[in-house]
């Protein structure tokens, strides 16, 4: 077979995860034969990318009778809905609850700290004006500074640098006021924070940008929804009939606002609020189950000593539900985005 010939063949296999063909998604980069092996290179819609292997079995199946080598590659990709704004980010995904106390804030660092352990450029924005917490669960310290920065035109702007946390851009209010300082704004100046945050501050390029909403239905939600597309929106609720009642809210929020439901995950699983209610809920509501992260005192220990990040450095009970849940969201802004994308043109090498 020709290389056109075996591309044609691959691209009619569909993808284990997404179950989508391999032509829809574009996996296939390049196909090159030699006399005694067919080399094929897939590229990854994620680094995060769960069971790649797979993709191989699939390919070599395809393929029998020869050699084949497969090598894998990945480039994110995104909406890069953000550029209205200046922004360099491909996917900004919101992490929201309908209710305080649910974990909302540690599952977004986690998220973005999992993210990161993959691979993929990743900031984190706290916009939780009213109960800054990703200082605490990052440990990181110091107070963003403002330079100035020479566009291509040769115009010269003001720009906020964000905090670096283990290489991961992190910016928040925490990082400006006191500890024990008490923010008593109304709407517009949350409004005014968010554009700084976001239009006035140097993010470089970011594959996602991970935004930690305040609870409830507020004006953060609709700031952000107005300022930028979003690539979707995470919701964190427990199993409790009463954290799910305000998680229903702030997926009618999501909705009414124009952006799109990821799905939901289920925090502190376990003996004390039960196992079960948001993968019910989600079922019924037929939006994506994200994945469960268990009640487990690894994560209040790590997140209390501003060490989150280390969750995915060793082994601890909570690592694996937390990948899963990490690779979960990012198949489905993959997802999205590609079944939005016309189809794409890849050239055979």
């Amino acid at each position: 077979m020709t290389d056109a010939e075996i591309r044609s063949k691959l691209g009619q296999l569909t993808d284990p995860e997404l179950g989508i063909s391999f032509d829809r998604l574009g996996l296939i980069k390049s196909v090159q034969t030699t006399s005694d092996v067919i080399k094929v290179e897939v590229q990854l819609p994620t680094p995060a990318y769960p069971g790649r292997e797979r993709i191989g079995d699939l390919i070599g199946s395809a393929l029998s009778g020869r050699k084949v080598e497969v090598s894998y590659s990945w480039q994110v990709l995104g909406r890069e809905t953000g550029g209205k704004i200046g922004l360099r980010i491909k996917n900004v995904v919101a992490v929201g609850s309908g209710k305080g106390g649910v974990g909302k804030s540690t599952t977004a660092a986690s998220l973005a700290y999992g993210l990161k352990h993959f691979g993929a450029k990743v900031g984190l924005l706290d916009a939780d004006v009213y109960g800054p917490s990703i200082p605490l669960l990052t440990g990181a310290k110091g107070t963003p500074i403002v330079r100035e920065v020479e566009l291509p035109t040769g115009q010269k702007i003001q720009r906020l640098e964000p905090i670096d946390a283990d290489g991961m851009k992190v910016l928040s209010i925490g990082f400006l006021i006191r500890e024990n300082q008490a923010v008593i704004w109304r709407g517009p100046m949350l409004h005014k924070l968010l554009t700084q945050f976001l239009q006035e501050t140097d993010w470089g390029e970011l594959d996602y940008l991970i935004i930690d909403l305040p609870p409830g239905t507020g004006d953060v939600s609709l700031t952000l929804s107005q300022l930028l597309g979003l690539a979707g929106a995470v919701v964190v609720c427990t199993p409790q009939k009463v954290a799910l009642l305000d998680a229903i809210k702030a997926i009618s929020m999501f909705d009414q606002v124009k952006i799109p439901v990821l799905g939901i995950v289920e925090n502190m699983s376990g003996d004390i609020f039960g196992r079960g209610g948001a993968k019910a809920k989600a079922e019924e509501l037929d939006l994506p189950f994200l994945g469960e992260i268990p009640i487990d005192a690894t994560i209040r220990v790590r997140g209390d000593d501003g060490q989150v990040g280390s969750l995915y450095a060793d082994d601890n009970p909570a690592k694996p539900h937390l990948l899963n849940i990490t690779q979960n969201i990012a198949m489905q802004i993959a997802k999205r985005v590609i079944l939005d994308a016309p189809m794409p043109s890849l050239e055979i090498l």
